[in-house]
């Protein structure tokens, strides 16, 4: 018996050229209960040096998480539904591996706590049918959680991504990058 109003036909999309730097969705982030008023999603300049370009950085809940792979006390879980949940409290031993493996650089160790956070696409809020925080109070539309055909509306010069190429690495994501229309995966070197 299914638990959950997760909508499966809605999908996560961030458009990074879109992010303005306002920081809402990390303020919307750190308001969630589950987080314990953390952060769990970060907003990074580009280049700081050479312009004010930001990017906003969620967890992109890999097919395969690495994380969940490299964690030795099996704190990391992945549900039915492709999302990567934080690490259990009762099983995180604080050791950081899954902050050194992930290609994306999401996870974080807090400190105050012992214990590896990162997003969750909202999972107390997507199980039962709502958008995450972040996406809901994105003014500019970097962070988006709806259908691909919305999306596809929205943005038609964008074709959204899910495969990354990291050397000779294959990463297939949940979520989506908007890249140029045509493109087929992010190689990142």
């Amino acid at each position: 018996m299914n638990l959950t109003n997760f909508n499966t036909s809605e999908e996560f999309f961030v458009d990074m050229q879109r992010c303005i730097g306002c920081k809402a969705c990390e303020m919307a982030c750190a308001e969630c209960e589950t987080n314990g008023q953390q952060t769990l999603i970060s907003v990074n300049y580009v280049d700081r040096a050479s312009t004010i370009q930001t990017t906003v950085q969620v967890c992109m809940h890999c097919e395969d998480p690495v994380c969940a792979n490299v964690c030795p006390a099996d704190a990391i879980s992945q549900d039915e539904f492709g999302v990567v949940h934080t690490a259990s409290t009762e099983r995180c031993i604080g050791c950081s591996n899954c902050v050194m493996a992930c290609p994306f650089g999401v996870p974080k160790k807090v400190e105050e706590y012992d214990l590896m956070m990162k997003c969750t696409m909202c999972y107390d809020r997507t199980s039962v049918g709502k958008k995450p925080m972040c996406a809901t109070v994105c003014p500019s539309g970097a962070l988006f959680y709806g259908t691909r055909e919305q999306i596809e509306e929205m943005r038609p010069n964008s074709t959204p991504i899910n495969n990354f190429i990291f050397g000779q690495e294959k990463v297939k994501t949940k979520v989506n990058i908007m890249m140029p229309k045509g493109s087929t995966e992010l190689r990142i070197y």
